[in-house]
């Protein structure tokens, strides 16, 4: 048994499923009484994570798998969730010198086998099991007891005690609470793979996300084979943070410089080009900001935006054609984040208005000069969270001037190679760069 102890059984009372309303029962003795326990008494438990061997998956992770947790890894078809999977798989069995199970219900062992070997992977320490039943995964789990289980992927397995065939919806909650079970259960870290479906869900409906630890997405939104790694919902970490891969011919190779991605290196000053900073996390992005400015030919002008908020640059529109007398109303505006980025960082929008104003004005931005703001309604600057870590990137890369709000920060006093130049407002802003 696995409990290791004889004598463990204890009598119990079993309650009947009667008709009787919640309401009438209150009060009464249903049934026996759950048992509590004082917080206070129970021991803590150190957080002794599993390190993937990757940076950034353990930066994505919180640190790491965490023994015991129920990890969803979502994706569209043929985005690289089996290669990343046999990656960290890799890396677990090889410096852990424990094993670790991979259940495929997609290819059989020969096939995983290939792409292992393709990948440059050791196979010393991996068990691999052709299964869709899960009672039969989880018993074999058992007796293994691995440090990782990897199940892919969550639609093909079945439960023989649901009427239902594999993939279905009952199914797939089934699976994923008996994984649950596994994990807490036995101290097993859980990997589960799942397919984005053409309603852009996980596994259906978001079926999954409620049930386990984390979730997190492989992405392919930048351009020249680069692939984001985020986190949706992580009960052991943040959400912020965000893990940048190359897919090369052996698999994804980790980005040390994920700023290079965004900027585009060696271009010279070009018009509506600006160069801003945002945060994923606790790293610094530096991006590329694309704004052009053409006069419609039609009668309601059209604003076009990809990677950024359209109605912030709705917003951003209005302030520039009322503050700064811009005739904006009578010309498209189309936005553009290099790279392939989604933005929500509010410290891009001097940056978006400047690129509007360069567009519009036919005048050239400097490319070695940071732009950092959040622009009010009333055209004033207001401050930016952790801008001594964006300016850090940007002396980093060798950028010669910064322009960021007028605020009294002591931190701003390291900064030696950059020339920081203060402005309140817009126009302030406008008047400084050209």
């Amino acid at each position: 048994m696995e409990c290791g102890a004889w004598g463990t059984l204890s009598e119990g009372a079993v309650v009947k499923n009667e008709n009787t309303p919640l309401r009438e029962k209150i009060g009464k003795n249903s049934g026996p009484a759950a048992a509590f326990v004082n917080l206070a008494d129970i021991k803590s438990i150190k957080d002794e994570r599993i390190l993937t061997g990757i940076s950034e998956v353990d930066r994505v992770l919180g640190g790491g798998l965490v023994p015991g947790s129920l990890v969803l890894l979502g994706g569209e078809p043929g985005i690289g969730k089996s290669t990343i999977t046999a990656q960290i798989v890799d890396s677990i069995s090889k410096k852990n010198k424990q094993p670790v199970l991979y259940v495929s219900g997609e290819e059989s062992a020969s096939q995983v086998k290939s792409r292992l070997e393709r990948l440059g992977c050791t196979l010393e320490n991996l068990s691999f099991a052709s299964e869709t039943n899960i009672e039969k995964i989880i018993s074999g789990a058992i007796q293994l007891h691995p440090q990782l289980v990897v199940i892919d992927s969550i639609q093909t397995v079945y439960s023989s005690l649901v009427p239902s065939e594999a993939g279905n919806i009952n199914q797939i909650r089934a699976c994923a609470v008996g994984f649950l079970e596994l994990a807490k259960t036995h101290n097993i870290a859980v990997l589960l793979i799942g397919h984005i479906t053409k309603d852009g869900q996980i596994a259906g409906p978001k079926s999954l996300e409620h049930i386990v630890d984390t979730v997190v997405y492989l992405e392919a939104e930048t351009i020249n084979n680069h692939s984001l790694l985020r986190a949706a919902k992580n009960r052991f970490g943040s959400i912020n943070e965000i893990g940048v891969f190359e897919m090369t011919g052996t698999g994804f190779r980790e980005v040390s410089d994920p700023s290079s991605i965004f900027l585009e290196n060696g271009q010279p000053n070009m018009v509506g080009t600006a160069i801003g900073c945002v945060l994923e996390g606790s790293r610094a992005f530096l991006i590329d900001v694309q704004a052009l400015v053409t006069k419609t030919i039609f009668g309601y002008p059209q604003r076009k935006s990809s990677g950024f908020d359209l109605n912030r640059l709705q917003v951003l529109a209005a302030v520039l054609s009322k503050k700064q007398k811009l005739n904006l109303g009578a010309s498209d505006i189309i936005l553009n984040i290099v790279g392939g980025l989604k933005i929500n960082d509010p410290a891009l929008d001097l940056a978006v208005a400047l690129s509007i104003v360069s567009s519009l004005q036919n005048k050239e931005l400097d490319r070695r000069c940071l732009i950092l703001g959040e622009l009010g309604l009333s055209g004033e600057l207001r401050p930016v969270s952790k801008i001594d870590l964006r300016l850090s990137e940007a002396e980093k890369l060798g950028f010669t001037s910064a322009l960021i709000p007028d605020v009294k920060n002591e931190n701003l006093n390291k900064f030696k190679k950059i020339k920081l130049i203060k402005v309140k407002n817009i126009s302030e802003a406008i008047n400084a760069i050209f």
